[in-house]
């Protein structure tokens, strides 16, 4: 076994006093003390140390209603950010959290995207204008996360399926080369799962389903997004719903991703807004559609039901747009078809649908940095 020395103790103690201020919110150095059982001494050297690195502040004062008032601390979530980067077919987001997870700026630029050196430092160029304009320091920033409609490698230096925008096999290099900053591309669904997870501490075991105008997946055990050997667990978009079905853009017939994605339910230059009103009016056409969608979404949950045995998350730019009716009638069409109808599936929808893949992103970097402090 390794021997642990003095500065191990000392690194260990400064790490669960921070991560203690962090999850309480707000402590003070007689509670710190108490709750880790570490001598004032000790814990104020600590906060000092804290103090001077930036990472925590005083914020005011408990009351008391015998003798001095003790201080408050609490983190300074700005000490450090991360930035999310959602690349689409006609634009790109851009986003900065901090420590708390809470978006700090955020901007959008249209630009069409090419596989093409000139496309790669121009998205490059619009992370710094970013970063410039929102006056971030170098030692300020974790790292660069590239959200990424594809399969990516577990360590998140490469594309590995990447067909909706044609960039398998995309090395982080073609934007690391320009950024002088950790990069890494991460899966949107599993972005997206990420996020729930850190808003909605009640999730332990779920499948994340994204639903935009591409379908995702992301498998949620004991809390943590599962990558799985190659970085394909979860993926429930690619699983054959129909045999010989539609045409999926994966090379194979009848996917998940064609009949549950947005691009299956809407019609050529139409958006959910437009889709949800003509429903609000009774169209017989949007009604059929819906019905189609919503009963080939509910056996899909079904299947994933019997094999996964867990909560199904609805997540996605759909989630936004979902009305009550629209769960009881999905809730409805998968118990019509559970197999075992004393346990039909769990049905959620996400508690954090907006920005949620560039955030999850983001969060990626915001974690390492708290659990390595």
């Amino acid at each position: 076994m390794k021997n642990i020395t003095v500065s191990d103790i000392k690194k260990n103690n400064l790490s669960l006093i921070y991560k203690l201020i962090y999850h309480s919110g707000k402590s003070s150095k007689q509670e710190i003390a108490a709750q880790l059982n570490l001598s004032l001494p000790t814990v104020s050297e600590k906060l000092r140390k804290l103090e001077n690195q930036g990472l925590i502040i005083k914020e005011g004062y408990f009351e008391s209603s015998v003798g001095r008032r003790a201080v408050a601390y609490t983190i300074c979530a700005d000490a450090r950010i991360a930035l999310g980067i959602g690349m689409y077919n006609h634009q790109i987001r851009i986003l900065s959290v901090d420590l708390k997870g809470e978006i700090s700026a955020s901007a959008r630029y249209d630009l069409e995207f090419q596989d093409s050196e000139l496309y790669y430092k121009e998205v490059s160029y619009r992370i710094k204008d970013f970063i410039l304009e929102n006056n971030y320091l170098t030692d300020q920033i974790l790292g660069i996360a590239f959200a990424i409609q594809g399969l990516t490698s577990v360590d998140g230096s490469k594309i590995s399926f990447g067909k909706t925008l044609g960039y398998t096999g995309l090395d982080i290099d073609v934007f690391s080369r320009y950024l002088n900053y950790p990069c890494a591309f991460f899966h949107d669904a599993k972005c997206a799962a990420n996020t729930e997870i850190w808003f909605n501490k009640s999730i332990t075991n779920a499948l994340y389903l994204s639903i935009g105008n591409h379908l995702g997946g992301a498998m949620i055990i004991n809390g943590q997004i599962m990558m799985g050997e190659n970085g394909h667990c979860g993926t429930a978009e690619h699983m054959q719903l129909v045999s010989e079905g539609r045409p999926c853009y994966c090379g194979s017939r009848g996917c998940v991703e064609t009949y549950c994605s947005l691009s299956a339910l809407l019609g050529p230059n139409e958006n959910l807004p437009d889709f949800f009103g003509k429903l609000e009016d009774n169209s017989p056409d949007h009604l059929g559609r819906w019905e189609d969608f919503l009963s080939m979404l509910a056996l899909t949950v079904n299947n994933l039901s019997i094999l996964l045995d867990r909560a199904i998350i609805l997540g996605g730019e759909i989630s936004l747009y979902l009305r009550e009716q629209d769960l009881e009638r999905l809730r409805s069409l998968t118990r019509e078809r559970a197999v075992f109808p004393d346990s039909p599936p769990q049905i959620q929808i996400s508690s954090y649908p907006k920005d949620s893949v560039s955030v999850g992103a983001s969060l990626y970097y915001i974690q390492d940095f708290i659990n390595q402090i």
